[in-house]
């Protein structure tokens, strides 16, 4: 449903850049149905020292931080988030080694993919390290994001393709019939062309 809401793209070589690892596989069939190139973007939360499915913020590759909003009130520790955005820096550059270099953004369509959106920080960090590198267009794809997340990201990219804004949003797995893992190899197989 993605590549249909995004077929004006389909044959003009976009680059589809998924969020490591969850939303891989769904990169490899938009940029296979769009007749494009996938790579991975990088970037991880920083999960919360009381809930570790809750993001209270992100960091880029580069060390670049988001913090959520409403982080003040998350009862977490600067401290937490420093240990913590050291701890994702180091396996980021663990990722990048294993996933090989990236993907040059400047001047194409850069289409960012996520498997949902719950807070929006990882998405909003992932758009600020793309931006700077010159993309013609930033897009986000995603199947289910909160109505929040929608409102943080939408500054952020030029387009945004969401096929579900659920009233009751709790959590992207609880959209899901079956939501797995994907380890790294299998996001290294379909990383290849």
């Amino acid at each position: 449903m993605l590549a249909d809401r995004l077929g004006a793209w389909r044959g003009r070589n976009p680059l589809v850049l998924a969020i490591p690892r969850g939303a891989v596989p769904m990169g490899r069939i938009l940029a296979d149905r769009l007749g494009g190139q996938l790579d991975v973007v990088l970037v991880r939360k920083i999960a919360s020292a009381i809930d570790p499915e809750l993001a209270v913020g992100a960091v880029d590759e580069h060390g670049n931080r988001e913090l959520a909003p409403w982080f003040h009130r998350a009862r977490t520790s600067m401290d937490w988030v420093e240990q913590q955005t050291s701890e994702q820096i180091a396996l980021m550059r663990q990722r990048r080694a294993a996933y090989g270099p990236a993907a040059p953004v400047a001047g194409r369509c850069a289409i960012v993919v996520d498997d949902g959106l719950a807070t929006g920080s990882t998405m909003a960090a992932a758009l600020r390290a793309l931006r700077v590198q010159q993309p013609e267009r930033l897009v986000v794809a995603v199947p289910v994001a909160s109505r929040e997340a929608l409102a943080l990201i939408a500054p952020l990219c030029d387009e945004t393709v969401c096929l579900a804004v659920p009233p009751d949003f709790t959590a992207v797995s609880r959209c899901y019939e079956d939501f797995p893992q994907v380890e790294d190899a299998a996001a290294i197989a379909l990383l290849r062309p």
